[in-house]
C-alpha cells in the first residue's frame, strides 16, 4: 500500500485508523488560542488534532523479528574490468546472483572508483552505472550543497599512509590497512555489499572493545560503545538519550592502542590494565558523504552502515592522531569553522517567557544590580506577532519601544539576538487583517516547497498552517528563496537592531503529516496539536531533581546515567508482539519515498511524521526524501548570506539547531531542549566533544536546563561548567521557574567566580577560535586527544581541555563536595606533564599515571588547572567583553618539566569578516627567560601589568626587561609555590604590551 500524503489534510486523515471528524477539536479551547503567549483572544480558534501527527504504525527494522537480514539472502557483487594508475583505480561491480530486492530494487551494475586523494586520505565511491553510456544514473549528492573533498596534486598510492585492496572471494570486498603496522582499519571481507534503490548496506569487522566516537547528533557518552544503533535523521526531538535528534554527522573516529613487542611490532591492546606499560595510539576517521536517512549499527563484532538512498561515498583519514583526523576532515570535507566575533564569547541570557521589552529590561537591570556580566540578551518566540518570522508583536514588543531598549543596550556595549523559526505563516485568505507581506513576497519569489502536483505545500508549526522555504530549489534550480530570505532580514533589521540570529525548528519540523493546510488556510491561525506550557490543563508542578533527596544513593547523577549506558540490561524473553504493523515492499521501477521498505529507528516513527513529507517537492522536481537532512544546513547558509547584507563586512553570528557536515563554516550550535537534570549537565561534555569532531566548535547547551525546574545546587554547578564552553548561554522553558543566575545568592557567587576566570581567558579562547578558523584545530578537547598514549582516557568525558593549556574538572554529582579526576601525562620522564592549580598557581604533585585523585570542590568552586609548557595572555575581567578588551594584560607562564613553555595570542578588531589589521604574538619561555615576538599591524595600547611564572625551581637574584633591571620592589618569589610574580610591568613597557617584541630574563 502506498499512501499519497502530500494532499488535503481532510482527505488523508480519513484514511488513518481510528480517525473521526470529532478529532478536529471543533469544541475550541475555553480561552481561545492566542499566538501571543499568556493572553486571550476574543474568538475561539481551531485546534489541529493530535491525530494529525500520527503516521502509519511502522516497526523499525532493528526491532522487527520478521525483518530479513540482507547479509543472509543477498548475493553481493563481482568486480571486473579493473583499471589502475598511481592516483586511482576503477572497476565494474556486477550482481553476483539473482536479485534479493529485500528493501528495494537491486542495482545490478555498479561502478567502483578508488582515489588516493592525499597522503592521509583515500576516497572510495560505489554508485550505479549505465552500461553502454558509462554515466551516472543515480542520485548523487550535489557538491554545491555538501562539499566534496578534493584531490590534492602530487599524491598517489605510493605516498599514501594507507593501502586498499579488493577481493572477489567469495564476492567483492575491500580492505583498508594502515601501512605503518598493517592494521586493518576497515574491511568488508566475509560480508556482502547490498545496493538497492532504497537500501544500501556495507559491513566491517572491528577489533575487540573498539573505541568509536562521533556519529551524531546523539545524547550519549563520548565513547559510543559496541551496543548502539545510531540513527541519522534530523528530528524535532528533545534531548532524548540515544535517540536521533537535531543534526546528522556521518563521521566517526576510531582510536586504537598498542604496545611494542620485542621485534618492534605493534600489538593491539583491547583492555589496558597495566598503567606502568608504555602505549602508543593511532586514530583514523571514516566519513560517509551521504545525506539520506541512515543507521549505523555498532555491535561487538563490528559496524554495519545502512542508508535508504544515495551512494557509497566514503573517505578514510589515516590520522595518525585524533587532532590530525579532525583537521584533515575540516580542511577537506566541511570547510573551516566560522571565526566568531569577540563579543559572542561573552555570557548570553535567554528564556521562553520574557513577555515584553519591559521584562527584558528588568532582566538586564538585574544583572547589572548584582554585578554579573551580561553580554547578550535573547528572545524566544515571545517577541513575534502571532509566531510569525520578521514581525514583532505590536503591543508587547513594539518597534518603537524596542528601538529605545536596543539603543540603551548597545550604548552599554551589550547585544541582542532573537529567534527565527524555519516555517513561514500562510495568512488566512478570508481575513484581510491577517495579511502577511513576508509570505506574499515569498510566493512571488517561488520561494516555498511544493506538493508533487505543483501546489504549495502547507504544514503546521507554531503560527498555524505554514510553508517551508525551498533551499534545495534555490541552490539547484535557481528559485528565488535565498534572495527573498536576504530581503526579509534586511527589511526587518531596519525595525529591529539585532546583532545575531538564532535559527530553530530547522530539521525541518512540522506538527502534522503531509500538506495538512492545503484547502484549510481559512482556519488560520490554528492552535498546535498539543497544549502549550502554562495553558489551562497543562499546568504541571515539577519539583527540582532530588528535592526530596534522603541519601546519596537516590541522586540521579551523571555517574549513574553513564553507568546505565555502559552496562545496558540483558534482554529478557517476552511474549510475542501481536501488534499489527504496516510494512511496504519494493515495487520495480518505483521508490516508495513516503514509506520506504526499510524502516529506520526514527524517534517519531515513520520518516514523514513530525516532519515535512518525503514526497514534498522542491523546484526542479527534487524530492524531500533525498534532502531532508540538509534543510537545517542550508537555512544556515542562507542566513549567513543574509547577515552579510545586514552587517556588511562583519562576521555573522548564527546559532542553529539542525546541522550537517559543513554547517560550522556558517554557524554554531546549541545542544537543544535538554532537561534540568544532573545527567544532562554531564552529557553536555561528550556532546561538545562530538561537535569538535564535526567542525562546529561554537557549541554550548541550555545551561541549568531547558525543560523542568532547576535548583540552586544544579544551577551553580552548571553555570560554572558552562563558563568553560565556547558558547555560554542560560535558557529555560515557558512556565518553568526562573533560573537567571541572580535568582539564588549562592548561584550569584558561583557564577561571578567562574565568569571572572572565563572573561580573563577570553583572549586565549579567541586565539583558539582563530586557530580553528585557520587550520581546523579544536577549541574544547577530550583528554584522550591531548594525551593519546593513555588508554584509560579512552572514555574520559567528565573532564575536558579548553585548548592545550586549561583542564576543567567539574563536579557533576548532586550533593558532592569533592570530585574525582585524573591528571594526564604525569610520570617520571622529562616529557611528563606538570599541572598547576588555577587558584593558587601551585604545582600539583604526588600524582601517579592514571590515578583517580579526589579534589576538593565545595559548592561554588570548579577545579581548573593549567598545563605546564604553556604561556597565555589574559586580561582583567569586566562586565562586558568590550570593557574586558580594554583592560590591562597579564602573562601566565606555566613551565613544563623541562623548564620551557610556549604560547600564542591573536588580536584583531573582533568583528571584521576579513580584518585588515591583525597581530600574532608568539611566546616562548625557558627556565630563565620569557620572550614575546609581535608580528602584525593591529594596535592594542593596553598595558602589560603582571607576569606570573609558575614552576620556577629557585629564586632569582635579579630580573631584567629588555636588558634593563627591574626594581626589586616590583617582583617577588614565593618558594613554597615556586612562583615568580612581576608587577608594574607598564613602567617597563610604556608603549603597551604588544607594540614591540620584548624579553624578560631572571637569574
Amino acid at each position: 500500500m502506498t499512501l499519497f500524503i502530500s494532499t488535503s489534510h481532510f482527505l488523508w486523515a480519513a484514511l488513518l485508523p481510528g480517525w473521526a471528524w470529532g478529532d478536529y477539536g471543533l469544541d475550541p479551547l475555553s480561552t481561545g488560542y492566542s499566538p501571543a503567549i499568556g493572553s486571550q483572544t476574543a474568538a475561539p480558534v481551531f485546534t489541529v488534532p493530535a491525530s494529525a501527527d500520527w503516521g502509519m504504525n511502522v516497526l523499525p527494522n532493528i526491532k522487527d523479528t520478521e525483518a530479513v537480514d540482507p547479509q543472509m539472502v543477498c548475493p553481493g557483487y563481482f568486480a571486473s574490468n579493473v583499471k589502475s594508475t598511481d592516483t586511482r583505480f576503477t572497476a565494474n561491480l556486477d550482481l553476483a546472483g539473482p536479485p534479493c530486492s529485500v528493501y528495494g530494487n537491486d542495482v545490478e551494475h555498479l561502478t567502483l572508483t578508488v582515489g588516493f586523494q592525499a597522503d592521509d586520505r583515500i576516497h572510495l565511491q560505489i554508485q550505479p552505472r549505465d552500461i553502454g553510456a558509462d554515466n551516472e544514473t543515480w542520485f548523487s549528492l550535489p557538491e554545491v550543497l555538501v562539499q566534496r573533498p578534493p584531490n590534492e596534486p602530487g599524491t598517489g598510492e605510493s605516498s599514501n599512509k594507507m593501502a586498499i585492496t579488493w577481493s572477489n572471494d567469495p564476492t567483492f570486498s575491500f580492505t583498508v590497512k594502515r601501512k605503518e603496522n598493517h592494521d586493518i582499519l576497515f574491511t568488508t571481507e566475509g560480508k556482502v555489499l547490498v545496493f538497492e534503490d532504497q537500501f544500501i548496506e556495507f559491513v566491517s569487522s572491528l577489533p575487540e572493545n573498539y573505541n568509536l566516537y562521533g556519529l551524531g547528533e546523539v545524547i550519549h557518552g563520548f565513547r559510543l560503545g559496541n551496543n548502539l544503533t545510531r540513527t541519522l535523521f534530523a528530528a524535532d526531538v528533545g534531548d532524548t538519550i540515544d535517540a536521533n535528534i537535531y543534526s546528522s554527522h556521518p563521521i566517526y573516529l576510531d582510536t586504537r592502542y598498542y604496545t611494542h613487542d620485542e621485534s618492534g611490532g605493534m600489538n593491539y591492546v583491547a583492555n589496558a590494565t597495566d598503567k606502568s606499560a608504555e602505549y602508543i595510539s593511532r586514530t583514523h576517521g571514516v566519513y560517509l558523504r551521504n545525506a539520506h536517512a541512515q543507521e549505523v549499527l555498532l555491535r561487538p563484532s563490528g559496524i554495519s552502515w545502512r542508508t535508504i538512498g544515495g551512494s557509497i561515498d566514503l573517505y578514510f583519514y589515516s590520522g595518525p592522531s585524533a587532532p590530525d583526523v579532525i583537521k584533515s576532515y575540516q580542511l577537506s570535507a566541511t570547510g573551516l569553522p566560522a571565526m566568531q566575533q569577540y563579543w559572542t564569547l561573552g555570557y548570553h541570557q535567554c528564556r521562553w517567557g520574557y513577555e515584553n521589552w519591559t521584562v527584558l529590561q528588568d532582566v538586564v537591570d538585574n544583572f547589572a544590580k548584582f554585578e554579573i556580566p551580561l553580554e547578550t540578551i535573547w528572545t524566544d518566540i515571545d517577541y513575534m506577532k502571532s509566531y510569525r518570522d520578521f514581525d514583532n508583536d505590536p503591543i508587547r514588543y513594539s518597534y518603537a519601544e524596542g528601538a529605545e531598549f536596543l539603543a540603551r543596550l548597545h550604548k552599554n556595549k551589550q547585544h541582542y539576538v532573537p529567534i527565527v523559526d524555519s516555517a513561514i505563516y500562510a495568512p488566512n485568505p478570508d481575513n484581510a487583517s491577517d495579511a502577511y507581506p513576508t509570505y506574499n513576497r515569498g510566493v512571488d519569489a517561488k520561494a516555498f516547497v511544493m506538493n508533487p502536483d505543483g501546489s504549495i505545500y502547507y504544514g503546521a508549526v507554531w503560527p498555524g498552517y505554514t510553508v517551508f522555504p525551498d533551499w534545495v530549489g534555490a541552490v539547484l534550480n535557481g528559485s528565488g528563496t535565498i534572495d527573498w530570505w536576504i530581503n526579509e532580514f534586511v527589511l526587518w533589521s531596519k525595525d529591529v537592531a539585532f546583532d545575531g540570529i538564532w535559527i530553530d525548528m530547522s530539521e525541518v519540523a512540522s506538527f502534522c503529516i503531509g500538506s495538512c493546510g492545503s484547502g484549510n488556510l481559512t482556519l488560520n491561525p490554528v492552535h498546535p496539536p498539543f497544549e502549550l506550557p502554562g495553558e489551562p490543563g497543562n499546568l504541571v508542578l515539577q519539583y527540582p531533581e532530588g528535592f526530596e533527596l534522603t541519601n546519596a544513593s537516590q541522586a540521579s547523577s551523571a555517574s549513574s546515567a553513564k553507568y546505565t549506558q555502559d552496562h545496558p540490561p540483558t534482554p529478557t524473553a517476552t511474549t510475542s508482539d501481536t501488534t499489527s504493523y504496516f510494512r511496504s515492499t519494493p515495487t520495480a521501477g518505483v521508490r516508495n519515498v513516503n514509506y520506504p521498505p526499510y524502516v529506520i529507528n526514527n524517534y517519531h516513527n515513520d520518516i514523514g511524521t513530525h516532519a515535512m513529507s518525503p514526497n514534498a517537492t522542491h523546484h526542479g522536481g527534487y524530492q524531500e526524501y533525498d534532502f531532508h537532512n540538509l534543510f537545517g544546513h542550508q537555512i544556515l547558509n542562507a542566513t549567513y548570506q543574509a547577515l552579510l547584507h545586514v552587517f556588511s563586512g562583519k562576521r555573522p553570528f548564527i546559532i542553529g539547531r539542525s546541522t550537517f557536515a559543513g554547517s560550522g563554516k556558517w554557524a554554531g550550535h546549541w545542544g537543544g531542549d535538554n532537561e534540568s537534570l544532573w545527567a544532562f549537565m554531564f552529557f553536555s561534555i561528550p556532546q561538545a566533544f562530538s561537535f569538535s569532531i564535526f567542525g562546529i566548535p561554537m557549541f554550548g547547551v541550555d545551561t541549568c536546563g531547558f525543560n523542568g525546574n532547576t535548583d540552586y545546587e544544579l544551577c551553580s554547578r552548571w553555570m560554572q561548567l558552562s563558563a568553560f564552553f565556547p558558547f555560554y548561554r542560560n535558557h529555560n522553558a515557558l512556565s518553568a521557574d526562573s533560573q537567571e543566575p541572580y535568582v539564588w545568592s549562592s548561584v550569584i557567587t558561583a557564577t561571578k567566580d567562574a565568569m571572572a576566570i572565563r572573561y580573563a581567558l577570553l583572549p586565549y579562547m579567541y586565539t583558539l577560535f582563530a586557530l580553528a578558523h585557520r587550520d581546523g584545530s579544536t577549541v574544547m578537547r577530550a583528554l584522550a586527544w591531548e594525551f593519546p598514549n593513555e588508554p584509560w582516557l579512552a572514555d574520559a568525558d567528565r573532564q575536558f581541555m579548553l585548548g592545550p593549556a586549561v583542564m576543567v574538572t567539574p563536579c557533576l554529582v548532586q550533593g558532592a563536595t569533592t570530585v574525582d579526576g585524573v591528571f594526564p601525562g604525569v610520570g617520571a620522564g622529562e616529557d611528563a606533564a606538570v599541572w598547576y592549580d588555577w587558584y593558587t598557581s601551585a604545582e600539583v604533585d604526588g600524582v601517579k599515571p592514571g590515578q583517580n585523585v579526589t579534589i576538593d570542590a565545595p559548592l561554588g568552586k570548579i577545579p581548573v588547572y593549567l598545563r605546564g609548557g604553556n604561556v597565555m595572555a589574559t586580561q582583567q575581567p569586566r562586565m562586558t567583553t568590550a570593557d574586558s578588551r580594554n583592560s590591562s594584560w597579564e602573562v601566565l607562564v606555566a613551565l613544563g618539566k623541562k623548564g620551557v613553555a610556549e604560547g600564542l595570542l591573536y588580536l584583531d578588531d573582533g568583528e571584521s569578516l576579513e580584518p585588515e589589521e591583525v597581530m600574532w604574538v608568539e611566546f616562548s619561555a625557558t627556565s630563565n627567560k620569557l620572550t614575546a615576538q609581535s608580528q602584525g599591524n593591529y594596535i592594542d595600547t593596553n598595558a602589560l601589568e603582571t607576569v606570573t611564572v609558575m614552576g620556577l625551581a629557585a629564586a632569582p637574584t635579579n630580573v631584567t626587561v629588555d636588558g634593563s633591571p627591574m626594581n626589586t620592589k616590583d617582583w617577588k618569589y614565593l618558594p613554597e609555590r615556586k612562583l615568580l610574580t612581576l608587577e608594574s610591568m607598564e613602567m617597563y613597557l610604556a608603549q603597551g604590551a604588544w607594540q614591540k617584541s620584548w624579553d624578560i630574563t631572571w637569574d
